[in-house]
């Protein structure tokens, strides 16, 4: 899906970029390439830099209550130092490396409603344009697919995603949100948990998985959050027992004493938690229809349900309408 409009803050006659991204999924870390199409004015223009950016629809919380907002992640020049003719054509390649904490927007193949666009901005004499908006899809890496396979085998659903404005204290988080998504228990667990959410922060060296779990009150207690991290390396996907090690990570929040307010670890850099570190080295093999079944059937669900109000689809075919209100620079 491409957006594309004439150039407005250099009037009418001025170039026009159209930015085409190759196909398929991007993966957190790894490259996405495309051109960058310009189409010359009535004169000649002076590019002075074609830059991408990369931007998010977050959830802001806000003493009202909760609100959206746009959020600028990356920044990537591509090209520029040129002059580009009067009805001229031009194409610009570019390979660019996603951060490695970029979201997740589908499994599956089945959308999440996460909202991510690479805009373009054209400089040209002195003026600036955002003139181009494309929908950003990014798969999940290996090690993250694992442990989402393990939690769909061990009988967790999914619920939802959305992207949250604040930093996780405690961890190597890089940019200013974080993704969490919604799992319903598993059997085994539906009668200590309402719900678990999950928070993937990939880095090179691996994955930290921030584990926190509603859980739900006795007779004589309320119910409360449990929060904990994990980590794994890159490396342990070929021959890690995916199935073993989750259960371990979800048996461990569950039983967790240490209460928490709502959300008391998120957006506060004072508040730090246990590190419940693990690094398999057996031999392990994950069967069975695990997430491909359990989640990639939560999240087809999602793709024509409501998630925070908006139906997924709708996010994705309104992408140019929400973030082209957007004018932060």
């Amino acid at each position: 899906m491409v957006f594309k409009r004439l150039l407005g803050s250099l009037g009418v006659g001025g170039p026009t970029v159209d930015t085409v991204l190759d196909g398929g999924a991007a993966r957190p870390g790894g490259g996405l390439s495309g051109q960058v199409h310009l189409q010359g004015g009535e004169s000649d223009f002076d590019i002075e830099h074609i830059t991408l950016e990369l931007v998010a629809r977050v959830e802001i919380e806000e003493d009202d209550g909760e609100g959206e907002g746009v959020v600028a992640f990356e920044r990537f020049t591509v090209g520029g130092g040129f002059r580009l003719a009067a009805g001229e054509r031009r194409s610009v390649p570019f390979t660019v490396t996603l951060p490695w904490e970029t979201p997740v927007t589908e499994l599956y193949g089945q959308p999440l409603g996460i909202v991510l666009g690479v805009r373009t901005e054209l400089a040209v004499a002195g003026a600036r344009d955002k003139g181009d908006l494309d929908q950003l899809t990014v798969a999940p890496l290996p090690v993250q697919e694992a442990v989402l396979e393990a939690l769909g085998q061990l009988g967790f659903g999914f619920r939802s995603a959305d992207l949250e404005y604040g930093r996780i204290g405690g961890t190597g988080q890089q940019l200013p949100f974080f993704q969490e998504i919604e799992l319903t228990p598993a059997p085994q667990y539906a009668h200590q948990v309402n719900e678990i959410e999950l928070t993937f922060l990939a880095s090179p060296a691996g994955l930290e998985v921030v584990l926190e779990a509603d859980k739900r009150g006795g007779f004589l207690s309320p119910g409360h959050d449990a929060l904990s991290r994990f980590t794994v390396s890159h490396g342990d996907v070929p021959h890690q027992d995916f199935n073993a090690l989750v259960d371990g990570w979800i048996r461990q929040l569950v039983d967790h004493r240490a209460a928490y307010a709502p959300h008391a670890s998120y957006g506060h850099d004072g508040h730090h938690f246990g590190d419940h570190g693990h690094h398999g080295d057996h031999d392990g093999h994950r069967s069975g229809p695990g997430m491909g079944t359990a989640v990639a059937a939560g999240a087809a669900g999602l793709a024509v349900g409501v998630v925070g109000g908006m139906v997924a689809a709708e996010a994705v075919n309104e992408i140019g309408d929400f973030f082209e209100g957007d004018d932060e620079d």
